[in-house]
């Protein structure tokens, strides 16, 4: 029996062509109704947070890094004290997005997809978010620890949707970072209008396809981010996270397939049992 197996697998191994190699790319959009939608919710989620913690947490934005390096810059030039979240929000940003290019790699070295995953992280990130102002009461100091802590699992989360959408998603336009996503809109609608070579035509429809459903979601996700602040505070941030869990189910749906690590694995298998 042993030595029947081992024949096996060394048939499969030495035949490449035998052994299914699926190595695929990231799932696009096009997958599933789920995929279609996952960017919108994307969207949703991230307008939501960075106006809940904009407005509950002394104007630090959690999804627009940028947003807190102007108004670090404006504190300096003013004489103002900085508040020590806009300080560390942008080293928190950028060792969290490197943090997770290194997860998803490391997934897929060993077979997994990460799209999965880093939703489920992106979630997990907001759940603590939301359960650390809670903890704190609705009148905290936003440079207490607990406050700042807070917010920095609000950077996160979005640093981890900012990251998933690169390196976990093809073909998706940015779902937090709307200046870009704007330009690029506004853009391909020109080149709709008076655009001659038909090519760039078919590439500027495809494109407007895909952005206008994240610019309106961000901007109806910064609306309900808004009135749910404004109506029960900083409870609202029940909202992103129950997004946050309807992407991750989303997520779901996606196919998962299996990589080149798992492939290598099955091959080392492979060798020994041949031995």
């Amino acid at each position: 029996m042993r030595s029947s197996t081992r024949a096996r697998w060394s048939d499969a191994v030495s035949q490449g062509a035998e052994i299914p190699a699926l190595v695929a790319s990231p799932p696009t959009v096009e997958t599933s109704l789920g995929m279609k939608l996952l960017p919108s919710v994307l969207s949703l989620t991230a307008g939501s947070v960075d106006v809940i913690g904009f407005l509950g947490l002394n104007g630090l934005f959690t999804a627009h890094v940028t947003g807190n390096l102007a108004i670090l810059a404006a504190h300096v030039v003013t004489g103002d004290p900085a508040i020590l979240s806009y300080l560390v929000s942008v080293p928190v940003f950028m060792a969290v997005l490197l943090l997770t290019r290194l997860l998803a790699g490391s997934l897929e070295a060993i077979g997994f997809a990460p799209l999965r995953p880093l939703l489920l992280l992106q979630a997990l990130l907001l759940a603590g978010f939301l359960g650390l102002r809670l903890t704190a009461g609705p009148r905290v100091d936003p440079d207490m620890p607990t406050a700042i802590a807070a917010g920095m699992l609000g950077v996160a989360a979005m640093a981890v949707q900012n990251a998933l959408v690169q390196v976990a998603l093809t073909g998706v336009p940015s779902t937090a970072v709307m200046t870009t996503n704007v330009t690029r809109f506004m853009t391909d609608v020109g080149t709709l209008l008076i655009g001659r070579d038909p090519g760039d035509v078919v590439k500027a429809r495809r494109r407007t396809k895909d952005t206008w459903p994240v610019i309106v979601g961000f901007t109806v996700g910064c609306a309900l981010g808004a009135c749910g602040q404004a109506l029960i505070g900083l409870r609202s941030l029940a909202l992103p996270v129950g997004l946050a869990v309807l992407a991750f189910a989303m997520g779901r749906a996606s196919p998962q397939p299996v990589r080149a690590g798992a492939m290598r694995a099955f091959s080392r298998q492979g060798q020994l049992l041949n031995r």
